[in-house]
């Protein structure tokens, strides 16, 4: 006769190999992203370099620092890709979020440089020198970038990776950037140089803003905001398990894509402990198919309260506290 392994063990052993396979998808995009981006900063800064073009050359690096925050990506994806252990018995998957900040680092530090480029321009115009060739070069790059960030951002939201989306979002910070440069270089064509400053501020709070949105739904999920609202989503699922007499103390918390639940149950106080051992690992199951961003359930058991001397027929939840 063959031997079968338990099912809570099988359970364990899918999902781990669904994380693994999760995460290395997440990486290989971040490497062609990350190719992808080296491209067009290496474009944009040869031939800055060969024209002499101070904003193309800047523009340039200022794209090399994408290929460092597509590195970040990787160094976080490596971090929360590991697997349970004992000093991470809850699983490594806040690195993820935890990295995004970086990303949020990184525009911060683009937002001042822009700033203090702008403030400076201001009183000091520049007027790059560039031929067509050069503006092909950057409206080609620019398409580029919109391509890369639409689809990092949609891949960011289906794989409902924190990584990614953060990620997207400086490559957003590199468009705004050579959108700046390119409406210089028109201004300047047309005799408004002072729209270059001006432009250059205004983009510098877009990215700005932008690092401030990350930092904020980051911070939801280190800080433990409840990643599920509606507990009545919950307390449905577990009110339709036979014995269920009514569960309160629902609380939830983790990422979009890992969040762990635990909830107190009532049950008659006569039932046999067998009995409501039993009736938990069903609420467990329940609300894992339920809810598959679900990872992890802890039931609390308890007897229901008897109401002058008879047990309440009518089954109850209590959310709250």
């Amino acid at each position: 006769m063959r031997y079968k392994l338990p099912y809570n063990i099988v359970m364990v052993t899918a999902t781990i190999a669904a994380e693994q396979k999760h995460y290395q998808l997440i990486r290989r995009i971040l490497i062609w992203i990350l190719l992808l981006n080296w491209l067009v900063a290496s474009a944009k800064l040869v031939y800055g370099l060969l024209s002499r073009c101070a904003s193309m050359t800047a523009d340039g690096l200022h794209s090399f620092s994408d290929g460092a925050s597509n590195i970040i990506c990787l160094i976080g994806i490596h971090f929360a890709a590991q697997p349970v252990d004992k000093d991470h018995p809850y699983g490594h998957k806040k690195y993820e979020t935890f990295f995004s900040l970086g990303i949020a680092l990184l525009l911060f530090l683009a937002a001042i440089n822009l700033i203090r480029e702008g403030i400076v321009r201001l009183f000091k115009p520049v007027h790059p020198d560039i031929t067509a060739s050069g503006f092909i070069i950057m409206v080609v790059t620019l398409f580029i970038n919109l391509l890369v960030m639409r689809y990092e951002f949609k891949r960011g939201k289906d794989l409902q990776s924190d990584i990614l989306v953060s990620d997207s979002m400086h490559t957003r910070a590199d468009i705004f950037t050579s959108i700046s440069v390119i409406l210089t270089l028109i201004s300047i064509r047309l005799g408004f140089s002072v729209v270059d400053p001006i432009v250059t501020l205004i983009i510098a709070l877009f990215i700005a803003s932008a690092g401030f949105g990350i930092v904020k739904e980051s911070s939801r999920v280190l800080c433990d905001t409840a990643p599920i609202i509606d507990v009545n989503r919950i307390a449905d699922i577990v009110m339709a398990t036979k014995g269920v007499v009514a569960c309160h103390k629902i609380r939830t918390r983790g990422r979009p894509d890992d969040i762990h639940v635990d909830l107190h149950v009532q049950v008659n106080p006569d039932m046999h402990m067998t009995k409501a051992h039993k009736i938990s690992y069903e609420i467990e199951e329940a609300i894992r198919q339920g809810i598959p961003e679900v990872t992890d359930v802890v039931v609390h058991m308890e007897p229901k309260e008897k109401a002058s001397g008879l047990l309440q027929d009518e089954p109850k939840r209590n959310t709250g506290a």
